[in-house]
């Protein structure tokens, strides 16, 4: 999931589905950041590489956090086993995305995909855009994988070691994983969207990996999941709404069960940064503000279907339109955990730590100033075809 802020204007309608809307953004340096650049003409470079990611990174930080601290992790191994493998349910207790769809072995099988596809009929095209951006997001899990295992200290060091950190990512990814598979077994069944199109983006995406400014810090990483959790339980919380407003009650359910792990995945989470606090006041604070300056960057920054450069930015207009995921709920997410880890209730800062305490304490008012002052101009916003759709043109 990344986010490039750029001027609120309609030129640029990127924000991330589940970051900072474009209706926040400002060229400014607290809220603007370039962390990535074009890769320059792609027809030119694809005849010399069989791949070549829609964008190269620049500037990229590794290593930030000083070894005394990464021990920090390993002294806390006890604890987490005691209180985050605890919030993993277990595998024979989990819904299965079988339970939500038609079963291929029953004799009424075809019976149940036509009843699935006439519900779908009756839902429109923007929304199944931003189920598809949701979809495709949840289905680039192995980037996450990978990003969560690149902190120092918190990493999976052997792909099977039983460090509780590494039993946690690889148990909350095998609980994500289900995810994207029921969203896109689903999307296959309903009939209205173009598939290869989707795989397409989704092979892009995972290829491009990600960029969201950890630096192998698990200070940072553990702040970024604990944003992106609730992010992800917002959205999918609003696509259930929407489905039972549509009439899909069974896409409401298959959304809202969606919806149920990623809240619990960010109790977890939040814990973490929460004992962290607890540990190390002034060094998780400064992390915290210089995570929300530079933004909490999404997953998806890096979509692309193969045609269209801008449809991060695209996407992620049509979910701030249709009230999925906006600039309000990004802001909301600020303010819940600034008062989650009680960061105006901490003393003892350094001078630097109180200017970050400050800083993020004062964050989510400005935040939603700037959404104000960027709704008039979302509302002119032009319809562009997607190819998710079979290129039917939906509004910004």
């Amino acid at each position: 999931m990344a986010l490039i802020i750029n001027p609120i204007a309609s030129q640029s309608q990127k924000f991330p589905s589940f970051g900072l809307p474009s209706t926040a953004r400002l060229r400014s340096p607290k809220f603007c950041m370039v962390s990535s650049l074009n890769s320059g003409s792609k027809e030119v470079e694809n005849l010399k590489r069989p791949f070549m990611p829609p964008r190269e990174v620049q500037g990229q930080v590794t290593h930030s956090l000083p070894p005394h601290k990464i021990e920090i992790f390993k002294s806390l191994e006890g604890w987490a086993e005691r209180n985050i493998l605890t919030l993993l349910k277990p595998v024979e207790k989990c819904w299965q995305p079988a339970d939500f769809l038609p079963d291929p072995a029953s004799e009424g099988f075809d019976d149940q995909v036509k009843e699935l596809r006439e519900r779908a009929k009756e839902i429109p095209d923007d929304y199944f855009v931003v189920l598809v951006g949701d979809m495709i997001t949840e289905e680039a899990l192995p980037t996450y994988q990978t990003m969560l295992n690149t902190l120092d200290g918190t990493r999976d060091e052997t792909g099977a070691s039983l460090s509780p950190w590494a039993i946690w990512t690889r148990a909350w990814t095998a609980e994500e994983n289900r995810h994207g598979d029921l969203l896109n077994k689903y999307l296959y069944l309903s009939g209205r969207v173009d598939m290869r199109q989707i795989e397409k983006t989704i092979q892009y995406l995972i290829g491009s990996g990600m960029d969201p400014h950890t630096e192998n810090n698990p200070y940072r990483g553990f702040i970024y999941t604990s944003f992106q959790e609730r992010a992800t339980f917002i959205s999918h919380g609003n696509t259930a709404r929407l489905a039972k407003e549509y009439g899909d009650v069974k896409l409401a359910q298959i959304c809202g069960n969606i919806a149920s792990d990623e809240k619990r995945h960010e109790t977890a989470y939040t814990k973490i940064v929460e004992k962290l606090f607890e540990i190390d006041p002034d060094g998780t604070v400064l992390a915290f503000a210089d995570m929300m300056k530079k933004k909490i960057t999404m997953p998806a920054e890096f979509i692309y279907d193969g045609r269209d450069e801008n449809l991060f930015d695209h996407f992620s207009a049509v979910a701030q339109r249709i009230g999925v995921y906006t600039a309000k709920d990004y802001a909301d997410i600020v303010e819940f955990l600034v008062d989650r880890w009680n960061v105006k209730e901490l003393t003892g800062l350094s001078a630097a730590g109180r200017e970050a305490q400050d800083y993020v304490c004062r964050l989510a008012p400005r935040i939603r100033k700037l959404e104000e002052r960027a709704q008039e101009r979302a509302k002119q916003a032009p319809s562009i075809p997607f190819s998710w759709i079979f290129d039917r043109e939906v509004q910004l």
